[in-house]
């Protein structure tokens, strides 16, 4: 009985098939966590996410800026980038279907002393006020305010936390917290524009702040928590960091799917070029 993470899918089916392959995953006993972004920029986002609807009963996901903006364009109320490969998904006669059980799914996931999440959690929050506030996109995303959140959940301000938002600036730095933050200052304001193994040239805060990734942050609340996450292919699966465990290693750009066993902490990447295979590494976790 065995618990295994793999990092951002993508819409790759093969590759995840590969990794499930290679570790003799059983679907009567073991378990899979998923860091979102389970569709999109991927060959086979229908078939990706048919298989992992599939196999429900032995998925722990949580949402990631992809899937929420799948949702967004399904709702009508986001038009679709030119690399999206979401058509097939949009079409399917089972799409309602699969859509549904995308708002059921959270924000973040903690278990057996793990923190799954997309993107992070902010320097200043706890973990247990990251899944209270978490619940409150939740809520919403399977209420009849659905639609209504998600036209409005795109943009980059507010860009800093306070107790004293509400509403839809509320909901929305939540989200973007949890499924697009990668630097912030210590104090959580958010640069959601640097997307490279460092900064852009000259960003800073309206106070003049450094920005460090979000787990760099010495000072940051949840830094005796174990926290696995996607959403940053840059990093290459390495953060430096102990107790922050990167699982993004850049399947859909030409890079690898990781797959990580908690127990015994060994890793199986499998290529996502043509032709690709899978192959562990001895690498423990962080």
């Amino acid at each position: 009985m065995a618990t295994y993470v793999i990092g951002d899918i993508q819409g790759c089916l093969q590759p995840l098939r590969c990794l499930l392959e290679a570790v003799a995953f059983s679907p009567d006993k073991d378990t899979l966590w998923s860091v979102g972004d389970l569709v999109n920029r991927g060959p086979a986002s229908l078939a990706t996410l048919r298989f992992l609807y599939g196999m429900r009963d032995n998925l722990v996901a949580v949402l990631g800026n992809h899937d929420l903006h799948l949702l967004a364009t399904a709702a009508g109320v986001r038009s679709q980038s030119p690399n999206d490969t979401l058509d097939g998904i949009l079409s399917a006669p089972d799409r309602e279907h699969l859509l549904q059980w995308l708002t059921t799914l959270p924000l973040i996931h903690r278990e057996r002393g793990y923190t799954l999440v997309h993107a992070g959690v902010p320097p200043q929050w706890t973990i247990e006020e990251a899944i209270a506030y978490a619940s409150e996109v939740e809520g919403v995303l399977r209420s009849p305010d659905c639609t209504t959140f998600l036209q409005e959940m795109y943009g980059d301000t507010p860009a800093q936390w306070s107790d004293d938002l509400a509403g839809t600036a509320r909901l929305r730095v939540i989200t973007n917290y949890l499924t697009r933050m990668r630097y912030c200052t210590e104090q959580g304001w958010l640069d959601l524009h640097s997307k490279g193994p460092k900064p852009d040239p000259g960003t800073r805060s309206p106070q003049g702040e450094t920005l460090a990734p979000w787990f760099k942050h010495s000072a940051r609340k949840a830094a005796d928590e174990t926290i696995l996450f996607g959403h940053w292919a840059s990093l290459g699966g390495e953060t430096g960091t102990a107790g922050a465990i990167a699982m993004d290693t850049g399947c859909v750009w030409n890079g690898a799917l990781s797959l990580l066993e908690l127990d015994s902490g060994q890793w199986t990447r499998c290529s996502c070029c043509e032709g690709g295979h899978a192959a562990p590494s001895a690498n423990a976790v962080p």
